[in-house]
């Protein structure tokens, strides 16, 4: 049992779709966290170099413009994360299962 599993590992592996899953995947992954990582410190350099415009009152009260900044911070990370799991589940899914079907056929 083990030496097909392992057969079937290695034939997926010299599979040219799964070399573009693989690819496509990464690709999306990376723009994703490059999306990040410009948010999350694009948040950080404007409380560093601009932190009179984040503490300037958003409607005369208490709250500053900071807070709804702050908080679409952590929100676009929920966002970024649905989008990678909206993609997971149905384009690579499906590609993943087409390569194993077609991999078990032959």
């Amino acid at each position: 049992m083990a030496l097909d599993s392992d057969a079937l590992i290695e034939r997926v592996k010299s599979d040219p779709q799964f070399h573009e899953l693989v690819r496509r995947r990464a690709r999306l992954a990376w723009s994703l966290t490059a999306t990040m990582i410009v948010i999350y410190f694009g948040f950080v350099l404007t409380v560093a170099f601009h932190k009179e415009w984040l503490a300037q009152s958003l409607s005369g009260g208490v709250t500053t413009i900071g807070i709804p900044v702050g908080v679409g911070v952590i929100l676009s990370a929920f966002v970024l994360t649905g989008l990678y799991v909206a993609r997971a589940n149905t384009t690579f899914d499906d590609l993943t299962k087409g390569i194993i079907e077609r991999v078990k056929k032959s």
